[in-house]
């Protein structure tokens, strides 16, 4: 059809998850800090949490690279990972945490970690106090472990976040698109995936690249 406009297909993209890429900022400074500190953390568990797509994943796979831990999603942590554990011991690492459909396996993951000398890394979208957690020995140890959270992005880190998604996406675009986007979007990090998720589907779509031209035009 000619003139018709190229629908594109839904490709997922994969975003790189090295420690290079992950950005520093006084956002995630603290959360940062803490994992640096290990294996010197006050006790056996470490809470980071913070708002949806602000980095957790990110950071929990490069605390994976650095400490040749094992990450297990929170909804499917199960007793095969407890059983690794305690044959295993060194470092676990519960993704989405607050979303573990089992609290006893994740007090007993705990307990295998304290009683092993080893380390429970949790990421979460809130406090362990914010938690609707039925298990008073769960509740309690949780509430007593340190924990660290990522704040909302502030304008430096969105520029960068901005940027690194683009790259992601294999696109190339001007730093002058990056400081127009800046004052007109939602300061949050799911915000900013939508967005440079519809600019990757418009350009795609119309075959064009990413030039202010084409955002202004788009917004």
């Amino acid at each position: 059809m000619t003139g018709a406009r190229q629908l594109p297909l839904g490709f997922d993209h994969r975003p790189s998850m090295s420690g290079a890429d992950f950005l520093v900022t006084a956002c995630n400074r603290a959360a940062v800090a803490w994992l640096d500190k290990w294996p010197d953390w006050p006790g056996p568990a470490l809470v980071v949490h913070g708002p949806p797509a602000s980095g957790k994943t990110h950071l929990a796979h490069v605390f994976q690279a650095q400490t040749g831990g094992t990450l297990v999603p929170g909804g499917a942590l199960n007793d095969g990972d407890v059983r690794a554990a305690e044959r295993d011991g060194g470092v676990v690492i519960v993704d989405d945490a607050d979303r573990s459909a089992d609290e006893a396996i994740l007090l007993h993951l705990y307990n295998v970690a304290a009683d092993a000398d080893g380390h429970l890394l949790l990421t979460a979208a809130t406090p362990p106090a914010r938690w609707d957690i039925g298990l008073p020995d769960l509740a309690s140890r949780l509430r007593a472990a340190p924990s660290a959270g990522i704040r909302l992005p502030d304008e430096d880190l969105m520029a960068a976040v901005l940027t690194k998604r683009f790259s992601d996406r294999q696109l190339r675009v001007d730093p002058a698109v990056i400081s127009f986007l800046l004052p007109r979007i939602e300061r949050s990090f799911t915000a900013l995936e939508k967005l440079v998720d519809d600019i990757d589907r418009a350009s795609l779509a119309e075959k064009r690249n990413v030039t202010l031209p084409f955002v202004r035009k788009l917004l």
